[in-house]
């Protein structure tokens, strides 16, 4: 062994022995030269950092100057408060634009000397038109002017352009678009409504601002980092990619990062507002913003609904299964009508031509004329195209009749975020049925007074075996729990809202 040992340590054939002098001399050359290569590196490294300290020093200085030179004083001596929503799409009509008209108009009710701006990207459109169609779309009536900041750059934010890495190019982007908004005004409290945390950042230590915001869905969530993690073909993960364990794991690296980055822009918030208990537990998660975060449920304009009268069937011979809900791949209308078609088959209901599954729903662009193709042919396969209806881009008033005639109400998207729509029915009278996750689980299909308000399922059995279920009972019976239903939907109204976003948002006031 020891011969062994001294064999390895001997120098190679041909070449003297390096004195143990040598050895010292070559291992403090190497020391001095990593330290004469590493002191000018972490000074390189401080200079700069120190320079880039100094110039956001100086570009918030400058926004600061520029902010009291463009918002001066009233004829009182005092400066209004300029409260800022940052939602690049306020023109669309849905219910993240619904929550910002709202609030603005909590705001304007409960604050007198603010004025609130909104920062948008609809420049198709004008401020008074703008208004007017939030008055047209939600009976939503503003007791003071709002100013309007028209952003030219929100196609940085659209998904379209980001092919690749989709969530962090919207990202990023928002970024670039929010830089244009606090070039064009600086707040003093401002509040995302739409989604965009990475701007959260900008605004405070730049612009100087309080800020809050209101989370309709996080961006990243720890479904979505377990949906990669155990290779789930979803409409957001790929078959390609759950397929290949090393696409699979390079995706997972990537949302684990972008999640910590999610985090540390969201921890900047001083004040957070989620619409659901689901919301919450994944912000929570990410962001461990739990002191300055609360549940404020968006307001549903549930009055509308409660105005149809609520009677007991008189015939159930006529019997009709309705959905709301646009027709996007994540609502997953292919499992409402393989269940429907179960329903019928193995229920002994195929010789009811009564009994509809009425598909109501928007179309937005033309990928959403395909996936209703898709799905008519669906029930071509299925041989239950008499018995279900497709209603696109309906007015209102016949969303309203559907619902009135309808004697379930049908939700199957998978952790949906709130559930707008599952409200709705639940207010305008229906049986509800909506997935067993999200909001839908933790908010809104939930007993009230220890009564039951609708049932929930979670695959194509489960829904086809629910439904049989409601249609056995008997009409007393489906009364009762509509009528349950009805006053637990109270909670998610306008005036609930108000109070609620009001608690919230105090502190930014203060």
């Amino acid at each position: 062994m020891r011969g062994r040992r001294n064999a390895r340590l001997a120098p190679p054939p041909g070449l003297p022995p390096l004195p143990s002098g040598r050895h010292k001399m070559v291992a403090g050359g190497t020391g001095r030269l990593l330290c004469s290569l590493l002191v000018p590196a972490l000074f390189l490294s401080g200079a700069l950092c120190l320079c880039v300290a100094v110039l956001l020093w100086a570009a918030r200085l400058w926004l600061q100057a520029r902010k009291q030179r463009l918002s001066p004083a009233g004829r009182d001596g005092q400066r209004p408060v300029l409260v800022a929503f940052f939602h690049p799409y306020c023109n669309a009509g849905g219910g993240g634009e619904r929550v910002l008209w709202c609030a603005i108009r909590t705001i304007q009710k409960k604050y007198k000397n603010v004025t609130c701006v909104v920062y948008t990207g609809d420049r198709d459109a004008t401020g008074e038109e703008i208004v007017a169609g939030a008055f047209r779309r939600f009976n939503i009536k503003l007791t003071h002017p709002v100013k309007f900041v028209f952003l030219e750059k929100r196609y940085l934010v659209e998904a379209s352009l980001y092919p690749h890495f989709t969530l962090l190019g919207q990202s990023l982007g928002s970024v670039f678009l929010g830089w244009e908004a606090l070039l064009k005004c600086v707040p003093d409290i401002y509040i995302d409504s739409m989604g965009y945390a990475f701007t959260l950042p900008l605004f405070k230590y730049l612009g100087g601002c309080r800020v809050g915001c209101y989370v309709h869905y996080p961006t990243i969530s720890t479904d979505m980092l377990s949906v990669v993690r155990n290779q789930d073909t979803r409409f957001n993960n790929a078959a390609f990619i759950t397929n290949n364990p090393l696409f699979s794991k390079f995706k997972l690296v990537y949302y684990y990062l972008f999640a910590f980055l999610y985090g540390l822009v969201g921890s900047c918030s001083d004040v957070v507002m989620v619409n659901s208990s689901w919301t919450l537990n994944h912000i929570l998660s990410i962001w461990r913003t739990g002191a300055c975060t609360s549940v404020v449920y968006p307001p549903c304009d549930v009055q509308t609904f409660l105005d149809i009268p609520l009677e007991e069937e008189k015939s159930t011979a006529e019997c009709s299964v309705v959905s709301v809900s646009q027709f996007r791949p994540e609502k997953d209308h292919p499992l409402q009508i393989r269940a429907f078609a179960k329903l019928l088959k193995e229920k002994g209901l195929g010789q009811q031509p009564s009994l509809k599954l009425v598909l109501i729903g928007g179309c937005r662009n033309q990928q959403d004329e395909e996936r209703v193709n898709n799905l008519k042919r669906l029930c071509e396969e299925l041989g239950v195209s008499d018995n279900v209806m497709f209603r696109i881009n309906i007015p209102f008033e016949e969303l309203k009749k559907h619902l009135a005639e309808a004697t379930i109400g049908l939700h199957t998207m998978w952790n949906e975020h709130f559930g707008i729509g599952v409200v709705e029915c639940m207010a305008a009278g229906t049986v509800i049925l909506a997935h067993n996750s999200g909001g839908p689980k933790l908010d809104i299909v939930v007993p009230y007074e220890g009564h039951i308000t609708g049932f929930l399922a979670e695959n194509e059995d489960n829904y086809a075996e629910k439904m049989a279920y409601i249609l056995s009972l008997s009409p007393e019976k489906r009364l009762e729990i509509r009528e349950n239903a009805r006053r637990s939907v109270y909670r998610f109204s306008d005036q609930h809202f108000e109070e609620t976003f009001l608690l919230s948002v105090e502190p930014l006031f203060k």
